[in-house]
């Protein structure tokens, strides 16, 4: 399923958490594995000099500073590269999310694996406004594969991969994100948990409603889900269908925790526009910036289909 993947890579210690999952992955799935980092970005035009991402410093960038670069993400990766041949280390200079996009599309790559930030100073920052790092946002928004994201240490990660929760709103976006992760437990024969949280929030100022109503509404909701999503599965078993009223990141995350989760799958904007417009949906930010396993963002259904049968 995974025979190209793409890890991006600041080449810093807060990407460690992705490096170990990408990794994983790469010797799970005995995929090629393309360890991607760039440099900076150009500080005029096509000027010799970069803006380092990492430091701040302007550098100037030859063959000798691009081996030097690749030297260090060698040694960076030394205890995680002893396993495994099938990786490739390279590097770029541009706008990262740009380039990222840029190689994830030459390669015709089946995944991105990133962290959530890109520098270290991004973490407690984007915590506190609770928002994830641009780059990510970026990436998300315009790859045309899946983006597995990962802010805390993989308690499971996977090469104990046996439960998957996705997470859907109905909308076609999640129809992708479902046709992924189901593609992805028939692969690994891993249990599927298919979860939908009701906002109640969203309810209308001075319209309370009653628990009656409440789960009357959640009754039509998981019908629904079986009829639109269940025939799909096609007599695959390990599915289990769950329906909850409250806050929606709250109750993934919830449902994450009890189903023991090696893996959250979600579209990564939850409303019905443009996947070229959309920003990272505010579920998906607040999932990825408490989840103790990786989170998938699936943008379209380019990758989630297998179309060599």
């Amino acid at each position: 399923m995974f025979k190209k993947i793409l890890f991006a890579t600041s080449a810093s210690p807060v990407c460690d958490n992705a490096a170990k999952v990408a990794f994983d992955l790469e010797l799970k799935w005995d995929a090629r594995l393309i360890v991607f980092h760039v440099l900076g970005i150009p500080t005029h035009g096509f000027s010799p000099f970069v803006t380092d991402v990492r430091t701040g410093e302007r550098e100037q960038v030859d063959p000798d500073y691009v081996d030097w670069v690749k030297e260090e993400m060698r040694n960076t990766y030394a205890d995680l590269l002893k396993d495994t041949e099938n990786v490739t280390l390279e590097a770029a200079v541009g706008v990262p999310h740009r380039e990222i996009l840029r190689k994830a599309r030459d390669e015709d790559v089946d995944m991105i694996v990133m962290g959530a930030h890109t520098r270290p100073e991004d973490i407690g920052a984007s915590r506190f406004r609770n928002v994830v790092g641009s780059t990510m946002q970026k990436v998300a928004k315009g790859a045309r594969c899946p983006v597995v994201i990962i802010s805390r240490p993989c308690t499971t990660c996977w090469k104990l991969f046996s439960n998957i929760v996705v997470g859907i709103d109905l909308s076609k976006a999640s129809g992708a994100a479902f046709l992924w992760a189901a593609r992805l437990a028939r692969e690994v024969d891993a249990n599927l948990h298919i979860f939908h949280a009701v906002d109640l929030a969203g309810t209308e100022v001075g319209q309370i409603k009653s628990q009656e109503e409440i789960e009357a509404h959640i009754a039509t909701v998981r019908g629904k889900i079986e009829n639109l999503y269940l025939p799909q599965l096609k007599g695959y078993e390990k599915v289990t269908v769950m329906v909850r009223e409250g806050v929606p990141y709250v109750e993934i995350l919830k449902q994450a925790r009890e189903r023991q989760a090696d893996l959250i799958v979600m579209a990564h904007h939850t409303r019905e526009i443009d996947p070229e417009q959309a920003l990272l949906g505010s579920t998906v930010e607040q999932v990825v910036l408490r989840s103790a396993c990786p989170v998938a963002s699936v943008n379209r259904l380019d990758k989630t289909v297998d179309t060599s049968a």
